[in-house]
């Protein structure tokens, strides 16, 4: 019976190897196709707030891919030029320069020993990326610091917030590398340093993830 089988298959992978190497070589080639189609890439620049600090990261760069898969995007950001071995925290913003407006912390970015870093995030990146507040109601106060929690909350209809930016996690960072100990909200406990990088490339009322639809 093996024998049989053995016989039939080798009949079989005879006669139709060429025809599945062609279909295997097809798939290979259509996919990345068909996977870059719903990318948008786009870069980071040195934020303007260091203009007056020269020696902070004096050649910060990074770049950003967001892939709309349906109900959700995948962003992959990386960024080079930074301190190494540092923590930066990842934002969605309304604007990309100071004062930013409404703003969203996404994540955490640390750096190799190279000043590498980069990040994958999974949300809703695309034109349709907006804060809103019905009401004014009570919220939790969890940190009191320079920055400490409010409440009530705020009041707001739709914001669209379609710049991205990253922050020096530790203002302590901004000062090895040449700059001010400026304290800022811009993580998660509301002490960070400055923003290192931003989407500025884009108008301010016209942001990256305006390009990508949902």
């Amino acid at each position: 019976m093996k024998t049989n089988l053995q016989n039939l298959w080798n009949r079989f992978w005879k006669n139709h190897r060429t025809t599945l190497a062609a279909v295997a070589l097809g798939v290979t080639a259509i996919t990345p196709k068909m996977a870059s189609a719903n990318d948008f890439t786009f870069n980071l620049v040195r934020s303007k707030g260091l203009a007056a600090f020269p020696k902070v990261a004096p050649n910060a760069q990074g770049q950003v891919t967001i892939q709309s898969v349906g109900p959700v995007e995948i962003m992959n950001v990386k960024v080079w030029g930074l301190p190494a071995n540092t923590d930066f925290d990842f934002f969605v913003i309304q604007v990309p320069n100071a004062p930013f407006g409404l703003s969203w912390y996404q994540g955490d970015i640390e750096t190799d020993h190279n000043g590498i870093g980069t990040g994958q995030f999974i949300g809703r990146f695309s034109i349709e990326t907006f804060i809103v507040s019905p009401a004014s109601l009570p919220a939790p106060i969890v940190f009191h610091n320079a920055f400490p929690d409010v409440s009530p909350g705020p009041q707001t209809g739709p914001v669209h917030t379609y710049h991205l930016g990253p922050w020096f996690n530790d203002p302590k960072d901004v000062v090895k590398a040449g700059g001010p100990a400026t304290v800022t909200p811009f993580n998660g406990e509301h002490d960070a340093g400055v923003q290192v990088l931003n989407s500025g490339e884009f108008p301010d009322l016209a942001g990256p993830l305006l390009n990508v639809k949902s």
